[in-house]
């Protein structure tokens, strides 16, 4: 087995060098979250369980959120339902600048390592933890997972056909989000502590990031009281607007809706009698007959190729974009001048989305296997090697045997 280094390795400058996070976090929302600390140059010790996080053991989908998530961190396997356990996990986070934890509510508490505990060994510590339905609810004690909070958030209510059952999104869209949000609230928390010296505690869930996620939607509701309603594609107040048009060879989605460009879209498809038809003068008549409309547009552009479509239609101002795969996304000019995909010893991974100008983009470790780091982490928590090797043989601390071999 090849030792990696002990400790993520961080570029010079990285915005978040020295600081130390302690990543109690499963599949993907807390993991998610540390990940972006990780990158930005924090280091992550994710403690797990003895048997790993769950997400390690959900088959290929679980395997490829441990690789996404879990990238430049240190793994160590403790148990903590035993007092030994606790009392380590206990002396990390009196030397960490932020703990992130998603067990059910109660749960850390029972363990003695919820907010109070933490903020009597380390009151600057920037506590954060996710739920599903948060912490103050008739549901705070049900489990939550991105599809419950996308069905209970109202997402679902409004994908999918008119005619046809409610959608989840195609991707776990709100663990994700609620990932992005929580790491943008660790670091105006951390950035607080600088002004302050003061720690923080950092509630969040599933189902106020689902909320959140839809905000526009929820004014329109709260300002007119009438509910949004699944429509497939397209928007439902404006037309062209997110429409899919089918070409020779796939798919295009295109907005048009503003009196400029249905202007220029009409006279591109030479069809210029639009303009003056009452079925399609105004964008209200337009969305009314959008059925109508999407055919005519069809039938104009579908002899066309997707790329040679989108070219023609973004050189004349008009927005739209190619329905593209994953294998199309991957081969895209722009994505390789963007840099999102970066390539380690093990091959391509995503990296951050955002640029800072003047820092390098990190090359971040791979993840780490369960337990991978677990002597170093005690060793440089100033546990000493003798008593590591008795917690790993009384079954408290799990490293791979590879691992012992090589530091021995």
């Amino acid at each position: 087995m090849e030792i990696r280094p002990t400790r993520p390795a961080t570029q010079g400058g990285h915005p978040l060098q020295g600081i130390k996070v302690i990543d109690f976090g499963q599949y993907i929302a807390a993991p998610a979250a540390t990940a972006v600390l990780a990158e930005l140059g924090a280091e992550v010790v994710k403690v797990e369980p003895l048997q790993g996080d769950q997400a390690r053991r959900v088959g290929a989908f679980g395997d490829a959120m441990i690789r996404a998530y879990n990238r430049g961190k240190r793994s160590l396997a403790i148990d903590l339902r035993d007092a030994r356990g606790r009392t380590l996990a206990l002396q990390l986070v009196a030397d960490a600048d932020v703990v992130v934890q998603n067990m059910r509510p109660g749960a850390m508490e029972r363990l003695g390592l919820g907010p109070e505990a933490v903020r009597e060994v380390n009151p600057r510590a920037i506590y954060a933890s996710v739920t599903g339905f948060g912490m103050h609810g008739p549901s705070r004690n049900r489990a939550g997972l991105d599809i419950a909070a996308q069905a209970e958030g109202g997402i679902m209510s409004v994908t999918g056909e008119a005619d046809g059952d409610p959608l989840r999104v195609g991707l776990p869209v709100v663990d994700a989000s609620t990932a992005s949000s929580l790491a943008q609230a660790i670091l105006a928390a951390l950035f607080r502590r600088e002004r302050t010296g003061e720690g923080a505690e950092i509630e969040i869930s599933l189902l106020e990031v689902a909320i959140h996620l839809q905000a526009a939607n929820w004014e329109e509701y709260l300002g007119t009281g009438r509910e949004p309603m699944r429509m497939g594609n397209g928007q439902p107040t404006v037309a062209p607007a997110a429409d899919v048009i089918r070409t020779v060879d796939g798919h295009i989605v295109l907005s048009a809706y503003t009196d400029e460009h249905w202007s220029t879209l009409c006279r591109l498809i030479d069809r210029t009698d639009l303009l003056t038809d009452p079925r399609f003068d105004s964008n209200p008549s337009r969305v009314r007959n959008r059925s109508t409309l999407l055919q005519i547009l069809s039938d104009a552009l579908s002899a066309m190729s997707t790329e040679s479509c989108v070219k023609w239609l973004s050189d004349n101002g008009i927005v739209v974009g190619a329905v593209r795969g994953y294998a199309q996304v991957l081969e895209s000019g722009d994505v390789h001048a963007s840099g999102i995909f970066r390539t380690d010893g093990t091959g391509k991974y995503v990296g951050l989305p955002y640029s800072i100008g003047g820092l390098p983009r990190s090359v971040s470790d791979p993840a780490p296997e369960l337990g991978e780091h677990s002597g170093a982490v005690l060793r440089d928590a100033g546990v000493d090697s003798a008593e590591i090797d008795a917690l790993i043989e009384a079954g408290i601390v799990a490293q791979p045997d590879a691992v012992r071999e090589a530091t021995v």
